[in-house]
């Protein structure tokens, strides 16, 4: 029996525990850098020799990468998400991609509704007012924004995470209309939801939160012709992916008052360069792609993440294989 190791290249640094873990069935290679993304030079070079692969969303696992890593076996993503992955190709290649879902559910609807929190109330205007010595005195309409509860909330894709933030939205005493490519009857029964055409959903709510993956049908889904369709008091939340929302448009809606505010974690461009005109909205809060950023949920990706590459190199089918095709 051959003792060479499995080798694995890991795009950004890991926790101690998953990397010691790691190094105990495999070589591990990793990018040193939790502030600089991996140089696609360096990622090319470093994948030729990988048998896994262990990735970010800020990598585009293209067929170029595909073609480099003539030995790849596995490409474990960190996240949910995995629209930075040709799957086709990989597929082609017997290549199997694997996934993280579940443990960031809970903790990224967590950071919906908070997002939905902010924007409606101010808080990061009204903390800045504050700050800056703004603050003058009491006044009846000072800082005014939009009540919460009582309200309705349009989710569009209700999946676990649109789900998760439903039943939140439910304890704020929300109406909750929802849409997505079918109907879940089960989940309308135990939520008190309904279903609703994607122009009635924008017409009817207050808020409107964006949870649907990224694919080729969801790409500029929302466009300046659904910006319209919502109220002018209405608030456009998303944390799902950028690219969903057309940001052309959305500056547009916002500068023309369409649409009251938006609160965005997610962006067609990732960083955001610091002179992006949605940075110059006061009525739009925004944050760095932070929706499953706790602690213990970014560890518990990672330790997924590790399993999924970890079983796939060691002849086992891995939890969370998104191509199962590839087992054929």
């Amino acid at each position: 029996m051959s003792s060479i190791k499995p080798k694995i290249f890991i795009t950004r640094k890991p926790p101690h525990h998953v990397l010691e873990n790691l190094k105990a069935h495999f070589e591990v290679e990793v990018w040193e850098s939790e502030d600089v993304e991996i140089p696609r030079d360096h990622l090319l070079n470093e994948v030729q020799n990988a048998d896994g692969l262990l990735c970010l969303l800020t990598e585009s696992i293209d067929t170029d990468v595909l073609d480099a890593g003539r030995n790849l076996k596995v490409i474990s993503n960190l996240a949910v998400g995995y629209n930075n992955i040709n799957i086709g190709e990989a597929t082609a290649k017997g290549v199997m991609v694997t996934n993280t879902p579940g443990v960031l559910t809970e903790t990224t609807a967590d950071l919906t509704f908070a997002l939905l929190m902010a924007t409606s109330r101010r808080l990061i205007e009204a903390s800045a007012v504050l700050r800056e010595g703004d603050w003058k005195t009491w006044s009846p309409m000072f800082m005014t924004g939009m009540d919460v509860h009582g309200s309705t909330l349009g989710i569009i894709g209700l999946g676990d995470i649109g789900a998760a933030v439903a039943r939140r939205a439910k304890g704020f005493n929300m109406k909750i209309v929802y849409h997505n490519r079918s109907p879940k009857p089960v989940l309308e029964e135990e939520l008190g939801i309904e279903y609703a055409d994607l122009d009635t959903l924008l017409q009817s709510s207050d808020f409107v939160c964006v949870l649907t993956p990224f694919t080729k049908e969801t790409k500029n889904l929302i466009t300046l012709r659904e910006l319209k369709q919502m109220k002018k008091t209405a608030i456009l939340i998303n944390t799902a992916r950028g690219g969903i929302v057309n940001e052309k448009d959305l500056i547009e809606a916002l500068s023309e008052g369409d649409i009251w505010g938006a609160g965005l974690d997610v962006f067609e461009q990732e960083p955001v360069p610091i002179d992006h005109p949605l940075l110059q909205f006061s009525n739009v809060v925004t944050l760095p792609h932070i929706g499953s950023a706790s602690i213990q949920t970014r560890t518990k990706m990672w330790e997924l993440a590790a399993k999924n590459i970890s079983d796939a190199l060691q002849g086992k089918t891995p939890p969370n294989l998104v191509n199962k095709e590839v087992l054929n």
